[in-house]
């Protein structure tokens, strides 16, 4: 008798542990969606005495580029540096796509400008845009303006506009529900750079993450979040992942991930100081809240191969395409929920190791059936 409940106990540890290794693996439901983040380089060559954007796509590159999106048919697009030729970029998109607000363009025919104190100037624009096929409905839309930005008539005029993020909740065509956020964080030209003068901007982006985060942690409930746009930041560069990945995880609210990370580095972020192939300053991450809704990367491409045009890229920034699934749902102890009409036929456990018949009367708690902890 000893003897047989030891065996039933040690079995039921197996199957426990069997059944945690196989929890780490996500399970998809057929429900997915696919999102693009883009900076399609909307700036106008020149403004005012200076030189912007002179080796940008313009006009014609940007009807090409609008006619890329329109070829990948995601459900969504988060776009970036939608300035000047907006309508250009909308040209392929109307048909399939709804879209958010634009905010305009750079230049002086959106206001007047205040030509002695052109050092305060600042256009109310932010470049971001976002459409998302026609079966999707928006729910909720919020505009947010980065509290700190550097660089007025240097540092790529990161404070010549109104950088900052959008936050959309939207509800997918099958009724499931995500948040989406699209921002644009301040830039280090490569000038400055290779100077070494590049601290007020990476400044300046340490403070963005950080009022993302506490952004996404105040405004967090059960559904997913996606945090995409074109963050200017590397890991080996920019704190990323202590900013806003741990810093999120320490809560013990929510588990985050970068799409990239995940599917094209082997879910190892880039240490500090290392240049890693591959890795781009535009970025797909998602927030997992602990109690409710998951979703996870299937498929994460960065194009740079259909992304040209007579073997030249279209911009200056390849897409990130990523396709989630939602993940099976469990509870916040990973625990499935009871098994309906349970048969004769099923090896059911209680955490004793004691074995119970499937017909028999048990009292409320938590059982092994047939290597699945599962509540009763």
């Amino acid at each position: 008798m000893k003897t047989s409940y030891i065996k039933h106990f040690l079995a039921a540890l197996l199957l426990m542990a069997a059944t945690s290794v196989h929890a780490e693996q996500p399970i998809v439901t057929g429900t997915t969606f696919t999102i693009m983040t883009l900076n399609v380089d909307g700036l106008p060559a020149k403004f005012l005495f200076f030189d912007v954007n002179k080796d940008g796509p313009g006009s014609a590159g940007s009807e090409l580029i609008s006619k890329y999106i329109a070829s990948k048919k995601c459900d969504i697009v988060a776009m970036q540096e939608c300035f000047n030729y907006r309508w250009e970029i909308w040209s392929r998109l109307f048909a399939e796509y709804e879209h958010d607000e634009w905010t305009g363009g750079i230049g002086t025919e959106f206001k007047e400008l205040d030509w002695l104190h052109l050092q305060n100037e600042r256009f109310p624009c932010d470049g971001l845009n976002m459409a998302w096929k026609t079966e999707i409905q928006s729910t909720a839309y919020e505009r947010v303006a980065h509290e700190q930005n550097f660089g007025k008539f240097s540092h790529d005029f990161d404070d010549i506009i109104t950088k900052g993020f959008r936050r959309h909740e939207l509800t997918l065509a099958d009724g499931s529900q995500i948040v989406v956020y699209n921002t644009h964080f301040d830039a280090s030209s490569d000038r400055d750079v290779q100077m070494k003068n590049d601290g007020p901007d990476r400044e300046a982006r340490i403070a963005q993450w950080e009022q993302l985060r506490e952004h996404v942690m105040a405004h967090l409930d059960k559904r997913p979040v996606i945090v995409t746009g074109d963050f200017n930041s590397l890991y080996g560069i920019d704190p990323v992942k202590a900013l806003f990945i741990d810093a999120i995880e320490a809560t013990g609210k929510a588990t985050v991930g970068d799409a990239w990370v995940m599917k094209c580095n082997n879910g190892s972020y880039p240490e500090a100081g290392v240049s890693v192939p591959g890795e781009t300053l535009d970025k797909i991450l998602y927030v997992n809240p602990v109690d409710g809704m998951a979703v996870t990367p299937t498929s994460v491409v960065v194009d740079s191969i259909t992304y040209v045009n007579h073997g030249q890229p279209l911009g200056d920034h390849f897409p990130v395409i990523a396709t989630f699934g939602f993940v099976k749902s469990k509870s916040p102890t990973s625990i499935d929920t009871a098994v309906k009409d349970v048969d004769a036929n099923h090896n059911i456990y209680d955490l004793q190791g004691i074995r119970h018949e499937a017909t028999s009367p048990r009292q409320r708690g938590v059982y092994i059936v047939d290597g699945k902890k599962v509540v009763e």
